[in-house]
């Protein structure tokens, strides 16, 4: 798809499903690859989730490398480094932030969440759809639960059949609104986790939802239909 029609897509996603903020263009930059010119790094260490709630309110465009990104689970998710190893073995979820009953619960609830080699990424991009200026891997709307059941429809409006969800309440905007996307080719829509909650401006009401760049035209065409 040519950067034209991704904007047109960018502004219809906003004017049919009335968002109030862009949807975010994606790009994971294999290792070895080159950082598009023009693009400016990031100035600041933020979380993933951080920056796709930061551009998806201002239009700002850049790129990180994985010593920007703050959560280094959720680096490490799109291929951005070795997963910690107290993530790993689910003692950060299990005894720092006591959310499961024992260690192998948090274990396996991580082991089961979408993630990218270690080291395959060299960098991720960010922009607004709409304005994007190279063609992204993946397109995260966050937005209220009507708009991800229009979503919804307008996916299943050519062939049908169901949406599989799986998501945890960890690693939300990282594993499930990117990675899942760009690996699996498959929408993802995830509720959000506690990091994406606590450091962003992502409302209770809002839920999040990744889609893989190839499927974007056929659920804009949907889209049409259902609004209309």
């Amino acid at each position: 798809m040519d950067l034209k029609s991704i904007h047109e897509c960018g502004s219809e996603l906003i004017k049919s499903l009335k968002l109030k903020t862009s949807p975010v263009a994606v790009k994971l930059i294999p290792t070895g690859k080159e950082i598009p010119k023009g693009l400016t790094k990031v100035e600041k260490t933020l979380r993933h989730c951080q920056m796709v709630d930061r551009v998806r309110r201002t239009k700002e465009e850049f790129y990180s490398f994985g010593e920007d990104q703050q959560c280094k689970g959720g680096a490490a998710a799109m291929g951005l480094g070795q997963l910690p190893a107290k993530v790993a073995s689910g003692e950060f979820y299990y005894k720092g932030l006591k959310h499961f009953s024992n260690i192998n619960a948090a274990r396996r609830t991580i082991e089961k969440a979408p993630m990218l080699p270690a080291n395959s990424s060299k960098a991720v991009l960010y922009g607004a759809l709409e304005k994007v200026s190279f063609e992204p891997d993946a397109i995260v709307i966050i937005c209220n639960p009507k708009q991800v059941m229009l979503l919804t429809q307008a996916a299943l409006y050519k062939s049908g059949g169901r949406i599989k969800l799986g998501f945890s309440g960890k690693q939300s905007v990282c594993s499930d609104g990117v990675v899942q996307a760009c690996r699996d080719g498959e929408i993802g829509i995830t509720v959000g986790c506690s990091g994406s909650r606590a450091y962003t401006e992502i409302a209770d009401e809002e839920m999040i939802i990744g889609i893989p760049a190839e499927l974007l035209e056929d659920i804009l065409q949907g889209l049409k239909k259902i609004c209309a």
